[in-house]
């Protein structure tokens, strides 16, 4: 609780006036950093919902949560920032009632949030979350509906990083790996996601081909891992050429110059001894 005058009208006016100064110092810190346009940007949970892909969902109730959990909204995303700081004096009046009920005790009905991963989004209380955010609470009550989706949200921070996970939610849709090798094959531009989507299914192509069989995407997939994949890293680090990229990564710039320079689909010892040369 910030500092208590004894008047809790006049301190609800300095809450509000104290969050409204704090949301456009970090507006500036933000700026003076170079730091990307998002980062104090509360996440838009349809985009996050659609970035991840809709499963299902349930009502989990009454839960005590943490309000550094609470990320985003369902609507409201342009009145506060990320920190639930507000970022016009437009919801003032409001924003000050609830302050003032706080401070005299009085009880403050629980908020609504989806649940994704360990993330919530406000569906009703963006208010109440500023309110206690300003108040320097740490949790507060809300009732509980759990999404579940197809990607798990973990490593989302700011918007940017939705694309990626769009575009890694397609690559399996296209390239339907499970367990261990849907862990693993990880790659953090999201276009690369495309273009190893397309290697694969060209892979597959190739093997249907010559196996004079039709096979389904979920098949191919277990076997371009098993038959392609792994080997090839395993090669890739023996040979020291992972470097700082994804294993992902390693595989799909080898394969891509393995072909640009030798024009083969094959891997053998001439493959590395020119990709090494063309790293020097």
């Amino acid at each position: 609780m910030n500092r208590d005058t004894g008047f809790p009208r006049a301190d609800a006016e300095h809450d509000f006036l104290r969050a409204r100064r704090r949301q456009v110092l970090s507006r500036l810190a933000t700026w003076l950093r170079g730091e990307p346009d998002d980062v104090n940007i509360t996440l838009p949970f349809d985009e996050v919902v659609a970035a991840l892909g809709w499963e299902g969902q349930r009502r989990l109730g009454l839960r005590v949560i943490a309000l550094d959990s609470i990320v985003g909204s369902v609507d409201r995303g342009s009145d506060f920032d990320r920190r639930f700081r507000p970022t016009s004096g437009r919801v003032r009046q409001r924003w000050e009632r609830l302050a003032l009920a706080s401070r005299r005790g009085e009880a403050i009905p629980p908020i609504e949030v989806y649940r994704v991963g360990e993330l919530h989004f406000v569906i009703d209380g963006h208010h109440r979350v500023s309110v206690a955010h300003a108040l320097g609470l740490g949790t507060i009550d809300a009732l509980v509906t759990e999404v579940r989706t197809t990607l798990d949200p973990a490593g989302i921070r700011y918007r940017g990083d939705l694309i990626v996970k769009d575009y890694r939610r397609l690559f399996l849709e296209r390239v339907p790996l499970t367990g261990e090798a849907r862990a693993s094959v990880v790659v953090t531009d999201p276009w690369d996601y495309a273009e190893l989507g397309e290697h694969v299914e060209a892979w597959g192509f190739r093997l249907m081909q010559d196996s004079g069989t039709f096979l389904d995407r979920a098949t191919i997939a277990a076997r371009w891992y098993a038959d392609e994949y792994q080997p090839v890293v395993q090669m890739l680090r023996q040979a020291d050429l992972v470097g700082t990229r994804t294993e992902a990564e390693a595989y799909l710039w080898v394969a891509g110059e393995r072909y640009h320079l030798i024009r083969t689909h094959t891997w053998d010892d001439d493959v590395f001894e020119a990709l090494r040369a063309r790293r020097r």
